[in-house]
């Protein structure tokens, strides 16, 4: 991988992990329950952290402009508020986990292609934190469906 295209994938994840900190932020904020808004809270912070990490990959590589501010924030997910206008924590859950699949797919999408051992072993980190979470959010929907 070239190195333009190198940086390119790397803001793309920055990108995606400050889209899924807002995301899951609002999803605490909307979701009925101390288990779900914790949750949320913490998967908020995960990306938060994820962002941070990978912009200090990016600084090592030379590349100040994610830590400037000059990363535009896409906003993937769909406006959360919006949707959940009554509270339905099955539908912030669906909407997570639509977060959580965007989210596996630009991961897997960059560790598809030849990385530099370093920026490689950061992104397999963050892909399988990706993975867990995407889990534990099946899981609180499929127990919120047994028990709704």
């Amino acid at each position: 991988m070239d190195e333009q295209a190198l940086l390119a994938m790397l803001h793309d994840l920055i990108e995606t992990s400050r889209d899924g900190e807002a995301g899951f932020r609002s999803c605490s904020e909307e979701a009925m329950g101390l288990q779900l808004k914790s949750a949320f809270t913490c998967r908020s912070q995960r990306c938060a952290a994820a962002a941070r990490e990978l912009t200090a990959l990016l600084h090592t590589l030379g590349d100040d402009s994610a830590a400037n501010g000059t990363c535009t924030l896409h906003r993937r997910w769909i406006d959360i508020r919006s949707i959940i206008l009554n509270k339905d924590n099955s539908v912030v859950l669906i909407q997570c986990e639509r977060g959580e699949a965007m989210a596996l797919n630009s991961y897997r999408n960059a560790l598809d292609a030849e990385l530099p051992a370093a920026v490689r072993k950061v992104l397999e980190r963050q892909y399988q934190d990706v993975l867990q979470h995407d889990g534990q959010i099946k899981f609180l929907r499929d127990q919120m469906r047994s028990y709704g």
